[in-house]
């Protein structure tokens, strides 16, 4: 759960950050609607890796089995 909090919080910090800026530019309020827009993605994205997480490690270990 731990790896899981970390990156969805590291993956949702940079990819608000760069569509926060992509939609605003570098406006006098960025950091507010960065971390704003940060806070909503990652209440989204750290459920979801815990979801999708065991599904990824099963394909990768298909993927990489060795015959």
């Amino acid at each position: 759960m731990l790896f899981g909090l970390i990156l969805s919080g590291l993956m949702s910090f940079m990819v608000s950050g760069i569509s926060t800026f992509r939609a605003v530019g570098l406006v006098p309020t960025f950091m507010q609607l960065w971390i704003g827009a940060w806070l909503t993605a990652w209440a989204f994205a750290f459920p979801v890796t815990l979801v999708v997480a065991p599904i990824a490690r099963r394909a990768v270990d298909r993927l990489t089995a060795t015959s």
